[in-house]
């Protein structure tokens, strides 16, 4: 996925609490050869984090001045020093003018030397790397690994989704040394992306989650995409674990690469019989999901703190990876219990709203946030985790969804395709915003159309005045949507509603 450099203003930053002495991430001088820099008026200490954002920049960060989509890094410069980090990362053209602002690393590109710090943070780790992609689930996939290993280690982790070419790096750059687990998520928009990153990661295990019809803007087919997602094998260390769907139609073109790889075990997840991680049973429940599974032959029963059947099918390739790097599994079984849906990929939230009398006590209706993305495989998990949540005695199951972007040629089809998911899950209104969904909302049945715009923002109103106490609320659509607006118009309107029932601020 691509995401957006937005340098921001230092001014939006809340003020810290007092915290403990940060680790050493990086010594001043260390970081000269590690970017293949030269050292301008002087040299920090030490460096305790790496940033490329002044919005998020902690004192004693390292801020490297990366050029972005709508602005240059190098124009905030002495707004980060001035906040507190230890140096900046400039390059030469801006350096002159620059000098006298702080500690300052001079290089030919920025963006480069982020990468030359990725790769000496990668050898001089002694952690068991593991590295997520696939179609669907990567970022969940990755949280639910570092919930796993969090326990049985010190594990680093990719934040958010950072999992593109400024991504991977920066991750890569802020591990610390005597990370034990570090898991690191890979993305793509485009064939030849994934392979640079594996390399870079040098994961020992290599997970892909699924393949499915994303980017077909970009690619000619889904075995092609699968080619693609197929390039994380050539990063593996020698003698590596390469765990694949065995339920996904592509999971012999998938296997074909990781056998041209230097994997030296091939390991398969699903509910298909031949799976070596395999669920024989997922018990789908409103706010939770019960796994009986056989790993490797071993009875194991374990709980998972969100709902979805996908997310239940990508623990199995969770429990896969921590037996590959010899992790406890019965302490990771247990830990996936506290596994909760962040923000924007099924985070649930009860929100306040009239009509209480009519449904549940709290007068609450329950909002879904699946706003960061869609692809059709996404979509009809979501819808199928709609179509489990519980209702009032007067609630509905409310989808409001946005456009699946880069589908290509065949984005028609697979908009309107999504009435199966919705009839399947008994969803009883439909909002749609965009003209690929309108290819929907002709599908739909005249009962099920909740209101159309060609924009999220014109659905929003319509949104709003719909919802009432006892509904089931899900948001979705691609990142370029803004359909996650929907999603704050919402919180912002009705008041949360805590556990016990309360209003919250």
């Amino acid at each position: 996925m691509t995401l957006a450099i937005r340098p921001g203003d230092a001014d939006s930053v809340a003020p810290r609490a007092p915290q403990p002495p940060a680790e050493v991430l990086w010594s001043g001088l260390d970081l000269i050869p590690a970017l293949n820099a030269r050292a301008a008026d002087g040299l920090p200490d030490r460096v305790t984090g790496i940033s490329i954002d002044t919005r998020t920049l902690a004192p004693g960060d390292l801020f490297f001045a990366v050029r972005g989509g709508n602005s240059d890094g190098h124009a905030y410069v002495a707004q980060a020093l001035e906040n507190g980090a230890a140096a900046a990362v400039v390059d030469e053209a801006h350096a002159p003018q620059l000098q006298g602002t702080g500690p300052l690393y001079v290089v030919n590109d920025v963006l480069a030397a982020l990468v030359s710090l990725g790769r000496a943070a990668r050898a001089r780790a002694r952690a068991h790397v593991i590295a997520v992609t696939g179609s669907v689930g990567k970022t969940s996939t990755k949280e639910a690994l570092r919930m796993a290993l969090g326990g049985q280690g010190r594990t680093h982790a990719s934040a958010a989704s950072y999992n593109n070419h400024w991504g991977v790096p920066l991750s890569l750059a802020r591990m610390p040394r005597r990370t034990q687990y570090g898991i690191f998520e890979i993305g793509m928009n485009a064939p030849g992306e994934v392979r640079p990153l594996s390399q870079m990661v040098r994961p020992h295990v290599a997970i892909v989650t699924t393949v499915g019809p994303v980017h077909l803007e970009y690619f000619p087919s889904v075995a092609a995409i699968a080619d693609a997602k197929g390039e994380i094998f050539a990063g593996l260390e020698p003698g590596g674990v390469a765990i694949l769907n065995r339920d996904n139609d592509q999971f012999e073109r998938l296997k074909a690469h990781a056998l041209a790889s230097r994997a030296g075990r091939i390991v398969s997840f699903g509910e298909h019989e031949q799976a070596d991680v395999r669920a024989q049973r997922i018990i789908l429940k409103p706010e939770m999901t019960v796994v009986e599974a056989q790993v490797f032959g071993a009875p194991v029963v374990y709980r998972i703190g969100s709902p979805g059947r996908h997310i239940a099918l990508n623990s199995l390739a969770v429990l896969a990876a921590v037996q590959a790097v010899g992790g406890d599994l019965a302490l990771a079984a247990l830990a996936l219990g506290q596994l909760a849906p962040p923000e924007g990929r099924g985070e649930r939230v009860r929100l306040s709203a009239p009509g209480g009398e009519f449904s549940d006590p709290e007068g609450a209706f329950l909002l879904i946030d699946e706003s960061y993305n869609a692809n059709p495989s996404s979509m009809t998990a979501a819808l199928n985790m709609l179509g489990q949540a519980d209702v009032g005695l007067r609630g509905r199951r409310i989808a409001v969804l946005a456009d699946m972007l880069e589908l290509g040629a065949d984005s028609a089809g697979l908009h309107a395709a999504l009435n199966g998911p919705i009839v399947d899950n008994d969803i009883d209104l439909v909002f749609a915003a965009g003209p690929a969904m309108h290819h929907l909302w002709r599908a739909l049945a005249p009962e099920t159309r909740g209101a159309y715009a060609e924009t999220p923002a014109e659905l929003e109103g319509a949104v709003l005045r719909t919802v009432r106490a006892g509904d089931a609320v899900m948001v979705k659509g691609s990142n370029g949507t803004k359909v996650s607006r929907i999603v704050a118009a919402l919180k912002n309107h009705f008041p949360a509603v805590n556990t016990n029932g309360a209003r919250t601020a």
